[in-house]
């Protein structure tokens, strides 16, 4: 009985490893949780990124995780990107959380949905070093509700 147990742990630990290596685009992805379910209209979310690789082409995505009590449709952020050499980029996003029925869109579990949203695609980084990514809501709400975490996904792209 106990062999039993402990081939299906192992068995168990194998595939776990397999399915979380297998994202081997990856090249940064970090997600902040919004503490109390509410983003603060002034609460700057910042990620710094380490670029090393200049050649190949990638895919920026911002990730954003809902409530099904989310009280809107979309959601407007600014983004703003900052390279190692001090040049700025600052973009306006709107991100549809829901469809014009109110069906939520993205992977749910329960009542929290997944999206993840193409920011750049198939971009190059002029140069190597830290980058600083820096998101904020563009709502009218000072206290938005029911977003629960907000990130951001750097991959190498399938297109070469």
């Amino acid at each position: 009985m106990r062999k039993d147990k402990l081939l299906f742990l192992l068995t168990f630990f194998v595939i776990f490893l397999s399915l979380v290596s297998c994202d081997k685009n990856r090249v940064f992805e970090t997600n902040i949780e919004m503490p109390s379910y509410e983003w603060n209209k002034d609460s700057v979310l910042l990620f710094h990124v380490d670029i090393v690789d200049t050649i190949s082409s990638h895919n920026i995505y911002l990730n954003v995780r809902n409530t099904s009590q989310y009280a809107y449709q979309n959601l407007f952020v600014f983004l703003q990107t900052t390279s190692p050499t001090g040049l700025s980029l600052r973009d306006t996003l709107e991100c549809y959380l829901a469809d014009d029925r109110g069906k939520w869109l993205g992977s749910g579990w329960g009542d929290i949905y997944d999206n993840r949203f193409i920011y750049k695609r198939n971009i190059r980084f002029p140069v190597s070093g830290n980058y600083t990514f820096k998101v904020i809501q563009g709502m009218r709400s000072n206290q938005l509700k029911y977003i629960t975490d907000v990130g951001i996904r750097i991959e190498k792209s399938e297109n070469q």
